[in-house]
């Protein structure tokens, strides 16, 4: 019961039937909105970031292809095919050459196994824009998919009985 009492005495922080705060008239300023996770992007120019990047000025020469990977051949799920990558065009005269020890493919080229991925399009334009790459956006192929049924094998056909072999 003392507990109870106790409690009651105690002033009160949040009122009990709505949700705004008792205390509001308190010197504790009111926490403010939190920042968005990703910022909105500004109309008309974009501000180059390329120039304090960093980068090599060889790079900013060579374009930027933006696409959607097609799903692996080996697997029927799509879950794969959702991001958009952008990658770096191969150097015709990157120094290809075999590695004496390994056997494995060597190059010249820092850029030739680099690829970003990004969640849309949008995004990875965005990025190719701010850093001053030359560009250009391939477009994923749309696939045909005829709906099958599976009653379509057993069904009566009067044409001759195909035989298959399977040794």
């Amino acid at each position: 019961m003392s507990f109870l009492v106790r409690r009651s005495a105690l002033p009160t922080l949040r009122a009990f039937s709505t949700s705004a705060s008792a205390a509001s008239s308190s010197s504790v300023p009111a926490a403010s909105e939190a920042p968005k996770a990703v910022a909105e992007r500004p109309e008309g120019s974009v501000v180059q970031a390329g120039v304090v990047s960093g980068a090599p000025d060889e790079i900013f020469h060579r374009p930027v292809r933006i696409y959607r990977p097609s799903p692996p051949s080996t697997q029927s799920a799509k879950a794969t095919s959702h991001h958009w990558r952008i990658d770096w065009d191969i150097l015709p005269g990157a120094n290809r050459w075999e590695n004496p020890l390994m056997g494995w493919a060597s190059s010249a080229d820092y850029m030739q196994g680099t690829h970003l991925k990004f969640d849309t399009k949008e995004q990875a334009i965005h990025f190719c824009e701010k850093q001053g790459y030359e560009f250009f956006v391939q477009e994923p192929h749309k696939s045909k998919s005829t709906p099958k049924n599976y009653a379509v094998n057993y069904k009566y056909s009067a044409a001759p009985l195909r035989i298959a072999h399977t040794k």
